[in-house]
């Protein structure tokens, strides 16, 4: 039976001897790219951990489209040529497209020059839609990075979520001092996100919901009942598990930016009969930095 055999790097930049020939490889390289294959796949399933050697195999293959991340100005691009070959000068395409002078420049540099003049209302009108084009832009481009942070980070492991929530009630929840031991767990956060997750994780311990409970912490100027309904409603946590609310005294003489619809206060998950698994916390978050202090080292 004949042995396919893989080609590796090596640190010369060639081929280790007995391996597949260049050329052999190439073709492999080839019909996997125009397969539609990624490079990390390529590299993957042929073992050529070299980038350089990876790069003289693909020499010439263009990537699939779905390999190539969208740049949301492709399109401003595109129209920013459009609108230069129609005789616009960059404010007036600032003006269309409110996109920078440098970012226009560099893709229309290449076209024709048009006239330049313009009228003191073309100025003006440049500089107030100009503003409120590059305001959209930014929010389109800010929202864009958390869409792609959010794909990077995919389907949680248990395992993830389990380490996630190590570091999250040791950075939010209660924690037992020298002074004043308190070996029970408490976790406060106003973020809804965060108290959410916080339960994911007291479920993977398989910590009973009857030994949980709740409490809003809210200030008497705040919408008590509408807080503690909007909790309730998010955890979908019987009534019978919350605790009284605490109101905390208004200050009128503070400016508080925690005020109107969206202010619900903080909630306090604690959990009853805790004195076991906060050791156990401590354990694992002491773990923890271990491991990191090694990584890093």
């Amino acid at each position: 039976m004949t042995q396919t055999r893989h080609a590796r790097g090596d640190d010369t930049g060639g081929l280790r001897s007995g391996t597949t020939t260049f050329e052999a490889l190439r073709e492999q390289a080839v019909a996997l790219r125009r397969q539609g294959l990624s490079r990390r796949q390529i590299r993957d399933h042929l073992h050529v951990h070299n980038n350089d050697i990876l790069s003289r195999l693909l020499e010439g293959e263009p990537p699939s489209d779905w390999t190539r991340r969208p740049n949301a100005k492709d399109d401003l691009r595109a129209r920013a040529r459009e609108l230069r070959l129609q005789g616009m000068t960059y404010d007036r395409i600032q003006l269309e497209l409110g996109c920078s002078k440098s970012s226009i420049s560099l893709w229309v540099r290449d076209l024709p020059k048009p006239d330049r003049t313009r009228t003191p209302q073309e100025a003006s009108a440049i500089a107030r839609r100009g503003w409120e084009q590059r305001l959209e832009l930014r929010e389109a481009e800010r929202q864009q990075t958390k869409q792609d942070a959010a794909a990077q980070v995919g389907r949680l492991t248990e395992r993830e979520l389990f380490l996630i929530g190590v570091g999250l009630y040791w950075s939010e929840g209660q924690k037992s001092k020298p002074h004043a031991r308190r070996e029970r767990v408490m976790f406060v956060n106003s973020d809804p996100n965060m108290v959410k997750v916080f339960q994911a994780w007291l479920d993977l311990l398989k910590v009973a919901r009857e030994r949980i409970r709740y409490r809003v912490m809210i200030h008497t100027s705040g919408d008590v009942q509408g807080a503690e309904q909007y909790w309730a409603d998010l955890l979908e946590v019987p009534a019978s598990h919350f605790q009284p609310t605490t109101l905390k005294k208004h200050n009128p003489t503070t400016v508080r930016k925690n005020v109107g619809a969206g202010y619900r206060g903080c909630l306090v998950v604690s959990v009853l009969d805790s004195a076991d698994l906060y050791r156990r916390i401590e354990g694992w978050w002491s773990q923890v930095a271990v491991e990191a202090s090694r990584l890093n080292a």
